[in-house]
């Protein structure tokens, strides 16, 4: 049975209305901040296994529209990556971005040892490294169909699993890991720190979506989809081809620096909400095209490879995180969105430090080196490492 893609648009956003609603009435599905594509998506998956099973018939959704939203999202990423505001991390943000290397390689190797251990091939490892925890849905995917047409089967079935149990994962221990550092190391806040944030939250969110803002962002995405798909030709004609989200993200960093100099601001609240319905729909098309009966015979693979994962994350945000960010109040509330962000998303890590600062205080800090580093780092580290891991002889 085969759907359009009009049609699969349709049910798409039927399905994040149905996740919507779930969310809503479900407690649990919001205190672990489950997202609502994640929730219908994978209501509408196990709809069509299901089917699957009872008629022995597969529908197929037209998913040309999904691979365009991809591009979108990661022009949005791009768009707001501002070099000014990306310099403001200063220190800590470097810090961080070392710790995240080391986390990405770590995180890699564990993959590839459960993979060993269950006879598979190493490939497969990166599916359940960085390619799905760190990178989350997005990447999972999107490397996904890459190991696909290389002949790994089921690889973004996998990718999309293991993600799923990564945001779970990152959302229920993030916060009660940063609560123990705090407790046990009797931290605080210091009584001189200033936060201004809530101020220049204030200011951009009064900035009004307009028409005219409208057009300008559509124009830039185009701008960014355009030439990224033209900067990956290119470099593929050099061997060094890419994903094509990542070639759309860079364009999107050089085009809104680049109208810095000329002093053109585009509209942040219309990339923020471009970028938002992009991601949604993606992940709402990509979880309801799943083929979860793909999945039956690697549970057991599966399970262990996240229960590995949360163990690796745990380590790193205890002993070289917090210790190393300072063993202070700020790097106790960043070790948790750490966990978020290393095993879930930035709206997990998001949500775990927000729930830590509603309690002890704000963390001004925290909030400007997080949200840095899993809207622009983190993504353009984890594409680097895993070229470096796809380079080495044992693939």
């Amino acid at each position: 049975m085969n759907i359009s893609v009009t049609q699969t648009l349709i049910i798409s956003i039927l399905v994040l209305y149905v996740g919507t609603f779930l969310q809503t009435h479900i407690r649990w599905l919001s205190k672990y901040n489950i997202p609502s594509a994640v929730v219908g998506g994978i209501l509408c998956s196990l709809f069509v296994a299901i089917f699957y099973t009872a008629t022995g018939h597969e529908i197929t959704f037209d998913l040309s529209l999904r691979d365009l939203l991809l591009l979108v999202f990661f022009s949005t990423i791009g768009l707001s990556a501002k070099l000014r505001t990306l310099a403001d991390g200063g220190i800590a943000l470097g810090k961080m971005l070392l710790i995240s290397v080391l986390f990405l390689v770590m995180q890699n190797i564990a993959g590839i040892s459960v993979a060993s251990l269950f006879g598979t091939s190493p490939a497969y490892g990166l599916v359940a490294g960085s390619i799905s925890f760190a990178g989350g849905f997005g990447t999972a995917i999107s490397w996904g169909e890459v190991a696909r047409e290389a002949g790994l089967h089921g690889a973004t079935e996998a990718g999309i699993a293991c993600a799923t149990f990564g945001l779970i994962a990152g959302g229920i221990i993030g916060g009660p890991l940063a609560e123990y550092l705090i407790r046990k190391n009797k931290l605080n806040r210091s009584s001189d720190q200033v936060n201004n944030l809530n101020e220049i939250e204030s200011s951009i969110k009064s900035i009004p979506v307009t028409i005219d803002g409208m057009l300008e962002t559509i124009l830039a995405l185009a701008i960014c989809v355009s030439a990224g798909d033209v900067v990956n030709q290119w470099l593929q004609t050099k061997g060094l081809g890419l994903p094509g989200f990542l070639t759309a993200l860079f364009v999107g960093i050089v085009l809104t620096n680049s109208l810095d100099l000329f002093q053109k601001e585009l509209n942040s609240n219309a990339i923020r909400l471009c970028g938002d319905i992009s991601l949604e729909l993606f992940l709402s098309m990509s979880l309801m095209s799943m083929q979860l009966w793909t999945l039956a015979s690697g549970i057991g693979p599966l399970l262990t490879v996240v229960l590995v994962q949360i163990i690796v994350m745990a380590l790193i945000a205890y002993h070289i995180v917090f210790r190393f960010m300072g063993k202070n109040y700020d790097a106790a509330v960043m070790s948790g969105g750490f966990i978020g962000l290393g095993l879930g998303a930035t709206p997990v890590a998001m949500a775990n430090m927000d729930a830590i600062v509603k309690k002890y205080g704000p963390s001004p800090q925290a909030f400007l080196v997080i949200p840095l580093l899993g809207a622009f780092f983190i993504d353009i580290a984890n594409a680097m490492i895993l070229r470096l891991f796809l380079s080495l002889p044992i693939y």
